[in-house]
């Protein structure tokens, strides 16, 4: 690989929860207990296969996610990213971020963390109201969910932290007071989702027996606004639909998915994109960890991309960013025309949900509530 090769980032799933909270549709599971001697040899026999894929590239990042990943011993943790650096190389400014839990527990644990290579950590605070924690199912409260964003602040380089927004019956006065909390806090990112119900989830099944009513999307939408608003002002705006942050700390992680970079995953789940492949990992644990043993790796699949798949998926991904995607690279993924609806494409610009400009596609500030519905109608499958 040249000097001007980009970054590759790497993405390791750890699957276990202490629970299931009821909104998640990630890969996580609860198990009374986990080997984890068996499951630190897994991981590095699964990143060893995807080093051997992907040669003479360097790291720009490293993610670990979940699940909860601050349940992993720190020395598991420690042990892919030495592993990762010794196969790979690291770049000078490489970013490990570890998703955790804000548990007191957890937190104690975060030296170690950061002794084990760690230098960014993000926070499921979820939110700074108890009842609405109780609500998400979240297992701590405000208080024990400060204390650890305090302590992570003392430990970590860098600190995110999340809020689910547009919770039943939250208003935008409401909203809007946390959120500015949530800010003074002081932390150079934030992701900010709105509640959605996800199928096979809990709240899908209170949803479907008429217990739990979806939020109101117009109610949605001011609450969308006021979020991109505040956070502007406050010098964190948005650089991608949901994620929010000082210029320079963004996380450089996503945004390589987000610019439709090269990216190994590892763990159970895991996705990949490496040289037009698309690489999945067997989802549940025990049958990750059953393939590495046959196999050596934990693929359940490995397959080439089209060129109109990934000129789709380029378009999909990169249309979350304010900065857009650049036409010409789109279409010579395509290798011809980058797959875009022209109807849709002069309808949605003359509507101002669009623009292009210097070659760039993006969204603009008034098409991103409806990024969904712009992507249905704009991309052609």
């Amino acid at each position: 690989m040249t000097n001007d090769t980009p970054p590759l980032a790497l993405y390791v799933h750890w699957p276990f929860c202490v629970s299931k909270c009821p909104y998640c549709d990630f890969n996580s599971h609860v198990r009374e207990s986990v080997d984890q001697a068996a499951w630190r040899s897994a991981m590095l026999a699964d990143l060893a296969h995807e080093v051997a894929q992907l040669p003479g590239r360097r790291l720009g990042s490293i993610f670990f996610g979940g699940g909860t990943p601050s349940l992993m011993p720190p020395e598991t943790v420690a042990a892919v990213i030495d592993a990762a650096g010794r196969h790979w190389g690291f770049a000078p400014d490489v970013e490990i971020t570890l998703e955790a839990n804000p548990s007191s527990v957890e937190a104690a644990r975060f030296a170690d963390l950061a002794a084990a290579g760690v230098n960014r950590v993000s926070l499921g605070l979820q939110a700074l109201d108890d009842d609405a924690l109780r609500f998400l199912g979240r297992a701590h409260g405000v208080a024990e969910g400060l204390a650890a964003l305090e302590t992570a602040q003392s430990v970590f380089e860098r600190v995110s932290f999340d809020l689910i927004y547009a919770r039943p019956d939250q208003g935008l006065a409401a909203w809007e007071a946390e959120l500015r909390r949530a800010i003074g806090f002081g932390t150079e990112h934030l992701s900010l989702y709105q509640l959605t119900i996800e199928p096979g989830t809990r709240f899908a099944t209170l949803f479907e027996k008429g217990e739990l009513a979806a939020f109101d999307p117009d109610a949605g939408a001011d609450l969308f606004e006021a979020t991109r608003a505040i956070t502007a002002a406050a010098g964190l705006p948005a650089y991608e639909i949901s994620n929010h942050a000082r210029p320079g700390a963004e996380s450089r992680h996503n945004l390589t998915y987000w610019r439709y970079g090269d990216y190994a995953g590892i763990g159970p789940g895991a996705h990949g994109r490496r040289g037009g492949l698309a690489t999945v990992r067997h989802k549940k644990p025990e049958n990750w960890i059953g393939a590495v043993a046959r196999n050596g790796n934990g693929l359940q699949i490995e397959e080439a991309l089209t060129g109109h798949e990934r000129a789709v998926e380029a378009l999909v991904m990169g249309l979350r960013l304010p900065e857009g995607v650049d036409l010409a690279r789109v279409a010579a993924l395509a290798g011809g025309e980058a797959p875009l609806e022209p109807s849709a494409l002069t309808g949605l610009r003359d509507q101002g949900l669009i623009v292009v400009d210097a070659g760039r596609l993006r969204v603009t500030d008034t098409g991103m509530p409806v990024l969904e519905a712009i992507l249905r109608a704009l991309v052609v499958a």
